[in-house]
């Protein structure tokens, strides 16, 4: 029998008849002190970002449910303080696998500080990593799986990249409208896929801690070494 695995995703919350009212759902603002506050209020996602990634984690394992942590409100911008509220805010609600589908440009204490509690819970972080440029974080934080985009990925599909810009690639497409799957985005989306696939694991090994899903991450990708532009899928 398959358990139901408590995925937190960090992000833009969710629409409000996407997730039933008894999953847990926040929202983590600046108040004028300065200070990160917590709202009960529904966590309404007015920019869509965290609903796709909802669908597309959910579509990879029906069975799971979602605590959601709203920390981007009006715009694709938090701070790291907020960031790290929602992080352990998820994991004190017992998410046993998180998304973190976003990069923040610097290295900041709170946010470090709050993946390593995480991470020594037992909990799997999975973030998006660019597939160029500089890196970002909490992606860069040790422990903290790194996933991008790979258009050799189907849905259900992984790649093992293990490569200095990110460990896993997975499919950047969303539920499309009419069935199937529409490209659609990039790292962001695939770490949602990966998200997906890792709890379909832990729905059949419920004891697992972050360490086992990873391997069986990496036992289940259908292909190894970085994508090579131009050559055949």
């Amino acid at each position: 029998m398959s358990a139901s695995p408590l995925v937190g995703l960090l992000d833009s919350g969710v629409g409000r008849s996407f997730v039933p009212d008894e999953w847990p759902r926040r929202s983590f603002v600046i108040g004028d002190d300065g200070e990160v506050v917590l709202r009960d209020d529904g966590a309404p996602d007015r920019l869509g970002h965290g609903t796709e990634l909802g669908r597309i984690i959910l579509g990879g394992c029906p069975e799971a449910r979602l605590a959601v942590a709203r920390i981007f409100i009006d715009r694709m911008v938090c701070t790291p303080a907020a960031a790290a509220a929602g992080l352990d805010w998820l994991i004190g609600k017992g998410a046993r696998i998180v998304n973190m589908s976003f990069g923040l440009a610097q290295d900041r204490v709170v946010l470090r500080e709050s993946c390593e509690r995480a991470i020594a819970s037992g909990a799997l972080l999975v973030a998006a990593a660019p597939a160029r440029g500089r890196p970002v974080f909490p992606g860069s934080y040790r422990g903290v799986v790194r996933v991008s985009g790979d258009a050799r990925c189907k849905p259900g599909e992984l790649s093992l990249l293990g490569g200095k810009q990110a460990d896993f690639g997975a499919c950047v497409g969303r539920p499309g409208t009419g069935g199937g799957f529409e490209t659609a985005g990039g790292a962001s989306f695939a770490a949602a896929h990966f998200s997906g696939l890792a709890a379909t694991y832990l729905s059949v090994d419920p004891e697992a801690d972050g360490g086992r899903v990873l391997q069986a991450m990496e036992r289940l990708s259908s292909y190894h070494g970085p994508e090579r532009r131009g050559a055949a899928p």
